[in-house]
């Protein structure tokens, strides 16, 4: 019985039931225009809503007047007034004051349209709390299984899975402000074990999974580092890696326990009541450990606060809305696959169709599918993806793809080739691909993720400059249409919004454009520090704000222009000699790996200059010292010399699996050179029985 006094706004009712019908219709891309929403109009007939339309409507509608709609409604209601009356009935029935029932009018501090509420949200808890009940029938990952099927998760599955893990880890003792590292594959396991422990008022630690057998010794020092740094209590992990798992355990003195993400959820109490943590904008949501080539592994710290900053600005530059649908293989432990490709959608609400990243390697056409199948919007992936699908992707692998769909490709995480660029556009144009969504960014753990993007819709944009001046006076002079030895790098856009970036000397001093520098940012998302580590804090941040990434770059016309990392760059006889292009020339030689080629620097006492070494796997089953070799090292030679006008003092051929490479497939030249120095690259590793029998032994 309804309280006295109080009666149901039914004209409030009225136009909330048909401004949710207007919103839908509008996400669908329907031409139908708002005023065609009136009581009489047909549902299916005159406003084109399917069945599963009307379940989504439905449910939302649910949502918003806080009424228990049954299934019948959305098969039976036939036009708008139905569903009003669907409404209104069960309203009658209860009590207390309209705005208690129907919340604040549209407008009243605090509420937003559904299109705009993600910039309300602040920390990622509100954000799934607000889709599971707002949208808990919405698909939102589309999961490719290892047997090729696809696993659809929606945000109520998802938020259920979470609250699972969530009730496990404190019935196991878990604290609010206590890490939880993730060593598990991209899976279900991933993405509720991820929000359970946030749920559970924990932090997540996501590291990568033991992959390869012949580095397991490797695989376990770094990890028991990153365990350590980050004092874990618990390591959620999948049975396969169950007895690497507790390996690590014993040097790890702050965790409890090793546990199995499925057992964890079966054995979570599902009938007590659970009440999520209530996380505020300044605690830690993760810690994302940057790839660091030698000693002790950093941890960067990220707030909900950090996170949600940078998904708003990735949000406004890439334009993306209800109607995107991003596609991903990216590793869900590496910041651009976990924040890029799933935390924004999640945020944003929309889908994400997601596989592993073996499925990729293996097959990189199934990218593509997956673009078709999906029709997908918005993805991400370093250079190599594309180089990847240029070279290895066949035409009968592919007939009848389409690619017209695909707005927005950030190509990121690792220099861009201008040439690869050319390569992905003109392979795959006449599959639908437009070049003008390929989209260079720029980004660092350190920023979130994001720091610059491109403008939509523009294209690539490449600086060619004259290679003497640069190489010796960093200054990054246009060079002559004709000049074959122009050096190009790729504009990698603007700052995002609410950021800002400045180019400095050595002494932090502004420089001016088409001058090289020291790149630095500031702004909402740039992490308060590394975890547990002051000093490598303070070696980063320089004061108001700014943060040094560690790159070099240049800025023209206000684009920025990346040219390599600071200690990576070789200095020989007074020049500056970027990695990256020395690579991409020698792996285009015939038996050479590509992508498994390091350039670097080591001092050279007597010359007093620095040598410039090449480290090369080969194609070839026997390693250096045989005809076929000798000729791999004079091409090389030869190529690099032509190029860049400098050549080599020493190349190095090495067996495939030599060169070490982080979690996320970039190189590790510092690794690299410490092994080369060491005269270990060539050595080998000890098969992977014996690793493990050392790892117990310890």
């Amino acid at each position: 019985m309804a309280t006295p006094g109080i009666q149901i706004d039914r004209a409030a009712v009225h136009d909330a039931v048909v401004g949710a019908v207007a919103e839908l219709l509008e996400e669908l891309g329907s031409h139908r225009l708002p005023s065609e929403v009136k009581p009489a109009a047909h549902l299916e007939r005159d406003l084109g809503l399917g069945s599963l339309e009307r379940v989504e409507l439905v449910t939302r509608l649910s949502f918003t007047f806080q009424v228990n709609l049954s299934d019948r409604v959305a098969a039976e209601a036939e036009t708008v007034a139905d569903l009003i009356a669907a409404v209104v009935a069960p309203l009658d029935h209860l009590s207390g004051p309209v705005t208690e029932i129907l919340g604040p009018a549209p407008g009243a501090p605090g509420v937003a349209p559904d299109e705009h509420v993600w910039q309300q949200f602040e920390t990622l808890t509100e954000a799934l709390l607000y889709r599971a009940r707002a949208n808990p029938n919405r698909r939102h990952i589309l999961l490719r299984e290892d047997s090729g099927a696809v696993r659809h998760v929606t945000f109520g599955e998802l938020y259920a899975g979470a609250s699972a893990m969530a009730r496990g880890l404190r019935a196991r003792g878990l604290q609010p402000g206590d890490a939880v590292a993730l060593m598990l594959p991209t899976s279900a396991d991933f993405f509720t074990s991820f929000f359970g422990t946030l749920l559970a008022g924990g932090f997540a630690v996501p590291i990568y999974p033991p992959m390869r057998a012949d580095r397991i010794e490797e695989y376990a020092t770094r990890q028991s580092a990153i365990l350590r740094s980050s004092e874990a209590r618990f390591l959620i992990t999948f049975r396969q890696a169950e007895a690497v798992a507790r390996m690590l355990q014993p040097h790890v003195p702050s965790l409890k326990g090793v546990l199995s993400a499925a057992r964890l959820a079966q054995t979570s109490n599902g009938g007590t009541t659970f009440e999520p943590h209530r996380a505020r904008p300044s605690d830690i949501a993760f810690l994302q450990y940057t790839s660091g080539s030698t000693g002790e592994p950093k941890g960067v710290t990220l707030t909900h606060a950090n996170l949600l900053a940078n998904i708003r600005a990735l949000v406004e530059a890439v334009d993306v809305t209800a109607r995107d649908v991003c596609v991903t293989w990216l590793p869900l432990y590496h910041d651009m696959g976990l924040i890029g490709t799933w935390l924004t959608p999640l945020t944003m609400g929309i889908p994400t169709a997601v596989m592993s990243p073996l499925a990729f390697l293996t097959k990189p056409d199934r990218w593509l599918w997956a673009v078709h199948n999906h029709r997908g919007t918005v993805t991400a992936a370093p250079n190599f993806a594309f180089e990847l699908c240029v070279r290895k992707v066949k035409d009968e692998e592919i007939e009848g793809l389409d690619l017209s769909s695909w707005r927005a490709v950030l190509n990121g995480a690792e220099p861009v080739n201008p040439r690869t660029l050319d390569r992905f556009a003109q392979r795959f144009a006449r599959y639908g691909f437009h070049p003008e969504a390929l989209l260079p960014v720029y980004g660092l753990a350190e920023a979130t993720l994001a720091v610059t993007i491109p403008p939509l819709g523009r294209g690539p944009l490449v600086d060619r400059i004259d290679r003497a001046t640069f190489e010796s006076a960093g200054r990054a002079v246009p060079a002559a249409p004709d000049d074959p030895a122009a050096l190009e790098f790729v504009s990698v856009g603007r700052p995002i919004p609410r950021h800002e970036i400045k180019i400095v000397d050595a002494d932090g001093c502004a420089l001016p454009e088409r001058v090289e520098g020291n790149l630095w940012f500031r702004g909402p998302s740039a992490t308060r520090g590394y975890y547990r580590n002051p000093e490598a804090t303070c070696a980063i941040q320089k004061g108001d704000g700014w943060v040094d990434t560690g790159d070099r770059a240049y800025c023209a016309e206000g684009e920025i222009y990346i040219t390599g990392r600071v200690k990576d760059i070789i200095i020989k006889a007074g020049r500056n000699i970027y990695p990256h292009e020395v690579e991409e020339i020698a792996a285009s030689i015939e038996g050479v790996r590509r992508g498994c080629v390091v350039a670097f620097g080591v001092a050279d006492e007597q010359a007093g200059t620095e040598r410039f070494v090449i480290v090369a796997e080969t194609r070839e089953p026997r390693r250096s010292g045989t005809r076929a070799a000798a000729a791999i090292e004079a091409s090389i030679i030869q190529q690099v010399a032509e190029a860049i006008g400098m050549p080599p003092d020493v190349v190095e051929l090495v067996p495939a699996g030599s060169i070490p490479k982080t979690s996320s497939g970039k190189l590790r030249r510092s690794e690299t050179r410490r092994l080369y120095l060491l005269g270990e690259l060539r050595s080998g590793k000890p098969p992977a029985w014996l690793q493990m029998a050392r790892l117990a032994a310890l």
